[in-house]
């Protein structure tokens, strides 16, 4: 693939991941290997409010080809085909669940110098149509997305943005649903904080007059610690350590915290990650 403006779908992905990503206030032990016939297996367990669910997944690489399978506790199967450079710089992936013969799903992502185009169909009698492009540089682009169901006849969803990216930094700039918010978000890495960062997320909602101001940061104890916070103006407080006990296999502990109602009992997660 060709490296460009990348995919809409990425823009501000990084002040998200740092805002989101591993925090959790559920428990989750997860373990995955891969064979020596090339095919990755990974099996979840997740206690979600005194409910438990699971999934194991399967996956086989073979040349420019990836399928992936997945069954969850629900009998649900999930299956993905991925297949890169079918045409030039283009990426096919299909995706079906069972029993529901109605969640096929085509999608087709296109790379170019200055360009990214996707376009995903539902493999379904009056399907809905999502489609998005990029243009730009990898240091900044402008795009948009937008959904289309074909009966009635209208678009579910635009979106337009920008993103801006550099060695220390990153910003963007989302206009989302359908015009009614507006979100703003910047990522700074800092040596300071061992190769950690500070983020700042800013969402306004015009229907309802909201904003919603968040703040985090991340901070590398050491090469194998990772604590990572997060503050709201509605006094929402999140916190996690991550440690690598071994390569590839961590423990998470996370918390949140009502700041404004501190007699509200807090919620704690747990996630254990193993990889032999």
């Amino acid at each position: 693939m060709s490296k460009g403006p990348g995919l809409f779908s990425d823009f501000g992905k990084q002040a998200k991941d740092l805002l989101n990503k591993d925090y959790t206030s559920d428990q989750k032990f997860t373990i995955s290997s891969t064979s020596y016939t090339g095919v990755a297996v990974a099996s979840n367990l997740v206690n979600k409010g005194g409910l438990s669910s699971g999934d194991v997944a399967a996956q086989y690489k073979h040349k420019n080809a990836v399928v992936d399978v997945k069954l969850d506790t629900e009998s649900n199967i999930l299956t993905t085909f991925t297949v890169t450079d079918l045409l030039p710089s283009a990426k096919t992936v299909a995706s079906f669940k069972l029993p529901d013969f109605n969640s096929g799903k085509l999608e087709v992502q296109y790379f170019h110098e200055h360009a990214a185009l996707t376009t995903a169909v539902g493999l379904k009698k009056s399907p809905a149509v999502d489609f998005s492009s990029t243009i730009g540089t990898p240091s900044i682009a402008f795009g948009a997305e937008a959904s289309y169901i074909t009966s009635p006849g209208e678009f579910t969803k635009y979106t337009a943005g920008v993103n801006i990216i550099k060695p220390d930094s990153n910003a963007s700039v989302i206009l989302a649903d359908k015009g009614d918010s507006l979100r703003v978000s910047y990522l700074h890495h800092l040596n300071q904080l061992n190769g950690g960062a500070v983020v700042g997320e800013m969402v306004r909602k015009f229907s309802t007059n909201e904003n919603t101001l968040t703040v985090g940061c991340s901070y590398n104890v050491d090469p194998h610690t990772v604590v990572k916070a997060k503050l709201n103006n509605h006094g929402n407080l999140g916190a996690l350590v991550q440690h690598e006990l071994r390569p590839k296999s961590f423990l998470t502990i996370s918390g949140a915290f009502d700041t404004k109602a501190l007699e509200k009992t807090p919620k704690f997660g747990l996630a254990l990650s193993l990889k032999p």
